[in-house]
């Protein structure tokens, strides 16, 4: 945790410092260790901080999720263990690339993020910190719609403009690949790293 605080220059605090720390709380943890956080993590949060998943499901790392597995989305999934609404996003490109390939505004070929969520206020503020950090914001929908995001679809980690983003999400299938399904009996090995 050191070294990533020095290279984003983040300060490490303990996990339920980090969801009282201000208005907008990233969750950013293999998705098989959110069950492990504290189930009154946002007890006494007001409503109005805006909390996003940047998380994919990857049954290699994470082991069998029964309920993504059987069609809810990751970030349902997500939002039913913390017991809050979430936004999905800055779940298509690792930290490294999301720290070296930010443009100002207007730059062409602007790489573009998808961002998914059902509270309008919410995404807003996300799709902001979006385009601060120097992407391109692009309406994914609902939370519903986030599997359009996931690992194995045309816009996970690939670096494309706006149109680029709209064209991939409209193009993926919300069936699994087989590299990022599990098994009934437990997680398929995969020689792509987790």
């Amino acid at each position: 945790m050191a070294d990533l605080a020095r290279e984003t220059g983040a300060e490490a605090v303990t996990v339920r410092d980090a969801a009282r720390a201000g208005e907008l709380v990233v969750v950013t943890i293999p998705e098989g260790k959110i069950p492990k956080l504290p189930k009154d993590l946002f007890a006494g949060v007001p409503d109005n901080v805006v909390i996003v998943d940047t998380g994919n499901y990857y049954p290699q790392r994470d082991g069998r999720i029964g309920g993504i597995e059987d069609g809810m989305t990751e970030s349902r999934w997500v939002s039913t263990q913390l017991g809050r609404s979430v936004i999905k996003a800055f779940n298509t490109m690792n930290y490294r690339r999301l720290l070296k390939n930010g443009r100002p505004k207007g730059t062409p070929g602007r790489v573009a993020l998808p961002v998914a969520g059902d509270d309008q206020r919410a995404k807003q503020v996300v799709m902001r910190l979006v385009d601060e950090l120097g992407f391109d914001p692009v309406d994914d929908g609902g939370i519903e719609d986030s599997w359009r995001q996931q690992p194995g679809s045309p816009v996970y980690d690939v670096d494309r403009d706006a149109a680029g983003v709209r064209r991939a999400l409209m193009e993926a299938s919300p069936e699994r690949q087989p590299e990022w399904r599990a098994t009934v009996s437990g997680p398929v090995s995969s020689a792509r790293p987790a």
